[in-house]
């Protein structure tokens, strides 16, 4: 190898964490207009969004189901990434357990849309599903163990029960403004404690 090939992998790394954190900051800004305005947001809204045209947006999602899809995806990424991280910094596995459900929540409350978006194509929408059951249900039972081998909650609840529960409580909360699917989540979590 030559000497002249030494500052070109250091570059490229660079190069690649920028696309990364451009593509990432391009799905945060997907995500927020998905939230404002439904999967139909068009476009140019999420480029400006972003800082971005709009052809940036189209190479690298071709398609509006390729961005819903990239976005979900992120979206359970951070929710799952989440996890381990409260569980390391709150006072208590419980506190964890409250604070990722809560996150959970405005992940599940924030999808306007997604299921009819994605109708057309039933093997992608039955794909995202087992993604968000793969990288989710660990992450859950990992914070409901915590918090039984800490005595907080009652033990052998799974972590599918709680989720689908929690996902029962939030549907319809995108079109009826009287509905707070947040406070009956916390009815639930609060009904997890151990009284003794």
């Amino acid at each position: 190898m030559s000497g002249g090939d030494e500052g070109a992998e250091p570059a490229a790394r660079s190069g690649r964490k920028d696309a990364r954190r451009n593509k990432e900051a391009l799905l945060d800004a997907a995500a927020s207009a998905f939230v404002a305005s439904g999967v139909e947001a068009p476009v140019r809204d999420i480029a400006a969004r972003a800082g971005v045209g709009v052809g940036t947006i189209y190479r690298h999602f071709p398609t509006r189901a390729d961005l819903i899809i990239a976005v979900y995806r992120h979206q359970v990424d951070a929710c799952a990434e989440a996890g381990p991280a409260l569980l390391a910094s709150s006072a208590t596995p419980y506190t964890a357990l409250r604070e990722w459900i809560d996150l959970f929540v405005g992940f599940l409350v924030t999808k306007h849309g997604l299921a009819g978006a994605l109708q057309s194509d039933n093997a992608g929408f039955e794909t995202l599903h087992a993604y968000f059951l793969d990288r989710l249900l660990p992450v859950c039972t990992e914070l409901l163990d915590a918090a039984s081998a800490a005595g907080e909650i009652q033990a052998g609840l799974k972590a599918y029960e709680l989720l689908r529960g929690v996902g029962n409580l939030c549907i319809g909360a995108d079109n009826d403004p009287r509905y707070d699917p947040r406070r009956l989540v916390d009815l639930l979590v609060a009904g997890l404690r151990r009284r003794d």
